[in-house]
């Protein structure tokens, strides 16, 4: 007899506990190597399989759906943005989306406050030197950073890591300040001890530190352009754990060259692993490969999430994780 167990392709390679209780419930097709597929093979993936397992490095665009076969009835995305997946073309298509919410928040915020500690306290400076065997000892202005304590952060998206951000700074002694597209509810701001401004120009302007946690969409590409850049004080940093694409790449590195930024901290950047080259020459930059989310709990638990999502739609319901275009 034809199996009935739906067929789920995972076009990375996953943590083994997820992978092994994804095999126990499902027809699971693993590739052989970690690296993103190319889009030949995401081709018949679609075409092939019931369910897709796709990450962010894989661009599930108009052109692939096209392709899916009349079997692909949910693509289940390992990961919380879908920037990478035509979502309004799936939906056409009659393709369910769903994401993992929630799962990194406090992975990612951790991560935000270490940027923000690195760029001000001048960490990386520190490491080099002492990797280089150049310490000399201790003097009374080798190195000197900067105070978090009393600094303002200006929040750029408050969704759950903005707020988890929030949480992790105002317990640094930080001025919490935040920028949304929508206010947050009144109870929810005192919490946080955070002050609203509709006016992103004007919040930018005022900052002793910006930090990026905005999703990637048609509206926040380039939000941080070179215009909004300059109106960021000289003293100021900025960090971005969130889309690279928000941020006018190009620009901020003229601005960092130039001192007119004091510093950055990135974990993302706008065209992937094609990173500016002029920004790995800058000393008061520090730049990570995607770490933001980078926890053995996090990606078992994304895990877990995506089985929720295969499993509820195979039994006939809607997967508790759909994305629909209006949430975009």
């Amino acid at each position: 007899m034809p199996s009935t167990r739906l067929s789920v392709v995972v076009t990375r390679r996953l943590p083994e506990p997820v992978e092994k209780r994804m095999s126990e419930l499902f027809d699971l097709t693993l590739p052989e190597r970690d690296e993103p597929m190319t889009r030949a093979d995401l081709i018949k993936a679609v075409k092939d399989a019931d369910v897709l397992v796709p990450t962010l490095s894989d661009k599930i665009d108009a052109g692939v759906i096209a392709q899916a076969g009349d079997r692909l009835k949910l693509i289940a995305n390992y990961g919380a943005g879908v920037d990478h997946i035509d979502v309004h073309t799936a939906r056409q298509h009659g393709i369910l989306v769903s994401n993992t919410p929630g799962v990194s928040a406090d992975d990612t915020a951790d991560m935000t406050l270490a940027l923000i500690l690195c760029v001000t306290r001048r960490l990386p400076e520190g490491l080099a030197r002492m990797q280089a065997g150049k310490w000399q000892g201790w003097s009374p202005n080798a190195l000197l950073g900067g105070r978090v304590a009393g600094r303002r952060l200006g929040i750029l998206g408050m969704g759950r890591i903005g707020q988890a951000v929030a949480r992790r700074a105002a317990a640094f002694g930080m001025q919490i300040h935040y920028h949304n597209r929508r206010r947050l509810r009144p109870e929810i701001e005192q919490e946080l001890g955070a002050t609203y401004w509709e006016s992103l120009d004007q919040m930018v302007a005022r900052m002793d530190v910006i930090s990026v946690n905005c999703p990637h969409t048609p509206s926040t590409f380039h939000l941080m352009n070179a215009r909004r850049l300059k109106l960021m004080k000289p003293e100021a940093v900025i960090v971005n754990t969130s889309r690279g694409e928000v941020i006018d790449e190009n620009a901020l590195t003229r601005m960092l060259r130039a001192g007119e930024i004091a510093g950055a901290g990135l974990d993302v950047y706008e065209h992937g692993t094609e990173i500016n080259p002029r920004l790995r020459e800058l000393d008061n930059v520090v730049l990570l490969p995607h770490m933001g989310s980078a926890t053995l709990e996090g990606r078992i638990e994304m895990g877990e999430k995506v089985l929720v999502n295969i499993k509820t739609f195979d039994d006939g319901h809607r997967p508790p994780d759909q994305v629909v275009p209006a949430m975009l």
